[in-house]
């Protein structure tokens, strides 16, 4: 099975040169400007849920991925990119998905198409049809969950424009997606918009409406930046939304009833170096008619709330108490030196009964490994700790990454 994985990670190669070679006999080229791209992540993860009965979870995994992309039948502005990602177990001994007594650490091993699509572009608009990644923003309402070793994929039919400098218009239609755990969801039929304009580096402005079928609808605006004052290096960033009824409710009204709000502020500085920063983030409860609170299931939820991923379940479907996270950072970044980041998140219901939810710490280490270009290092922990109910949780992972591509 492990073979066959690998294998299959690497037909993007196999396919790409045996296309390549068959036209060549007959003077047609296939793919010009080829370009061919891979990573490979090898990662240690340890999980503990305390007092739930199970044991420490462990696991060794990989992620492979290899990808092609050029320029199809030599046709100016048409493109391909077809690739392929597998995530194998190593001597793991305490994994999750297979054995129900231990913790769960969700890295499946499975191989799917995560790319594969068509892209023409024509003066300032491109317009992409079939799988690829997707990310808006900082990912808080659509993102590919990169951090798990099966990211996910989104099939879409996608046109962005950009006619006007500094401008980015996005209008995508989603049909499915898959990744993370292997069980491809289909026939979404939900729509995504988002307006994105750039002023050098002191202010993002996005404005966006995600429509997601048979859940909810979620428009708003985010403003972001960075500001340099006498060496120092301020950053902001700013979000609210709305969250109502699901426009496009494919089911006949049989979506949740939804009248929920989200917002959220962070600051942060660097001072030759010193990172230091806080945020405060609520997404709102249900209430008056609204049966659901604020949620974003296609989110890279493991960015927000802290990195045991204790409220992915709370933020991605059945938020009805509201949360409100409350965080700080402090840390060091510099060439050679690496990064190293601590957080503190302190997490509170809006209402209910049991509104202290508890607390994490998370810390972090990153860095290039000496003498091996592209290869990254990176060491990382999270500790939480409950509130009124619930279990502490002690995560942590190693992790290696070498990323490759041909010019």
């Amino acid at each position: 099975m492990k073979k066959w994985m690998i294998s299959l990670a690497a037909a993007p190669l196999m396919i790409a040169a045996m296309n390549t070679a068959a036209a060549a006999e007959e003077s047609i080229t296939i793919l010009d400007d080829m370009k061919v791209s891979g990573e490979i992540r090898p990662r240690y993860e340890m999980a503990d849920v305390k007092d739930n009965g199970l044991d420490t979870a462990n696991a060794f995994t990989a992620r492979t991925r290899l990808a092609v992309e050029g320029t199809l039948f030599g046709l100016e502005g048409l493109s391909a990119k077809v690739g392929m990602t597998s995530v194998n177990n190593f001597g793991y001994n305490d994994y999750a998905p297979q054995d129900a007594t231990y913790d769960l650490i969700l890295d499946p091993q499975q191989a799917i198409l995560t790319e594969g699509y068509l892209a023409y572009t024509a003066a300032d608009t491109t317009l992409l049809a079939g799988r690829s990644f997707v990310n808006l923003d900082d990912q808080r309402f659509v993102g590919t969950v990169g951090w798990r070793q099966m990211e996910r994929a989104y099939d879409t039919v996608t046109v962005v424009n950009k006619s006007v400098e500094g401008l980015t218009l996005l209008g995508s239609w989603i049909y499915g997606y898959q990744g993370v755990n292997s069980n491809p969801t289909t026939d979404t039929g939900s729509a995504l918009l988002n307006v994105n304009y750039k002023a050098g580096e002191v202010l993002t402005v996005s404005l966006f409406d995600y429509m997601l079928a048979d859940i909810h609808d979620t428009y708003g605006i985010r403003v972001s930046g960075a500001v340099p004052v006498e060496g120092i290096k301020f950053d902001y960033a700013a979000s609210y939304a709305m969250q109502k009824d699901a426009t496009l409710d494919y089911a006949l009204d049989t979506a949740p009833k939804i009248d929920a709000s989200y917002y959220d502020v962070a600051l942060g500085a660097n001072i030759s170096g010193l990172i230091a920063g806080a945020e405060y983030e609520v997404l709102g409860d249900a209430s008056g008619s609204s049966t659901k609170g604020f949620t974003t299931p296609l989110a890279t939820l493991h960015k927000f709330q802290g990195w045991a991923d204790v409220f992915l379940g709370r933020t991605a479907g059945s938020n009805n108490d509201g949360l409100a996270d409350l965080s700080g950072e402090l840390g060091f970044a510099a060439p050679g030196f690496g990064k190293v980041l601590g957080l503190y998140h302190k997490f509170d219901a809006l209402s209910g009964v049991n509104k202290d939810l508890g607390s994490e710490f998370d810390v972090l280490y990153a860095n290039k490994v000496p003498g091996i270009k592209d290869l990254a290092f990176l060491a990382k922990a999270a500790f939480y700790s409950k509130g009124d109910t619930g279990n502490d949780v002690t995560k942590a992972w190693l992790q290696l990454d070498y990323k490759f591509a041909t010019k």
